[in-house]
Parts: C-alpha cells; structure tokens; sequence
C-alpha cells in the first residue's frame, strides 16, 4: 500500500522532489562557482623579479636581464611605455609582430620573426 502525507501526496514524490532540489541546488552552486573561478584569471609575468625583458635586435626573440645588468650584444631595452610585463598582454602580442631595428626603429617583424 502506498503512503500517503497528511497533504494528500504520496510520499515517494516528496522525496523524489527534495532529490530534484538538491541536485538542482549542487549544479546551481557548481554553475556559480566554475563561473567566478573565470574571474581569477593567471597571469604569468614575462621575467622574474629582480629582472627586466629585453628584446634581440632585429627579431622577435627576447631574454630577460638582470636588473643592473646591460643587454648582452645585441639585445636591447624595449621601448619605454611598449615593454612586456606579463605573457600574452597588449605588449607581448604586439612584439611579436614587430621589432626593433639596428636604428632603434620599431618595424615589422620579417617572415619567421
């Protein structure tokens, strides 16, 4: 015989509804927390501390040096206010379609950086 609560219902569909509920609420509270978590993006930096990005002369490649320390030859400063400071910012995919020439120009990068 089947059981009835004092509302009338049969009590199998209450539980199987308080069922629904609770995976309904644990895939809510999932769905929110995957979608904060896209918030706290990573950003690796380009050097390490105590190092600044230089870049090859004439190519896309770069190195980074310590602070203090000369580029080796030739490599040179990026230009101030266009300097890489973490992968994939504005100014890590900007160089690696451009350079800086033996003038201290920025150009294109040749074909194969």
């Amino acid at each position: 015989m089947r059981q009835t609560l004092r509302t009338g219902r049969a009590a199998h569909r209450s539980r199987r509804g308080a069922r629904r509920f609770t995976a309904g609420a644990a895939l809510g509270v999932t769905t929110a927390l995957m979608l904060a978590g896209c918030g706290l993006e990573y950003r690796e930096d380009v050097c390490s501390a105590g190092e600044y990005p230089a870049t090859h002369v004439g190519s896309t490649g770069s190195a980074c040096i310590s602070d203090g320390e000369q580029p080796p030859k030739g490599y040179t400063r990026y230009p101030e206010g266009k300097v890489p400071q973490q992968v994939d910012d504005k100014w890590d995919v900007y160089w690696r379609t451009h350079v800086v020439d033996e003038n201290g120009d920025i150009v294109d990068a040749p074909e194969g950086g």
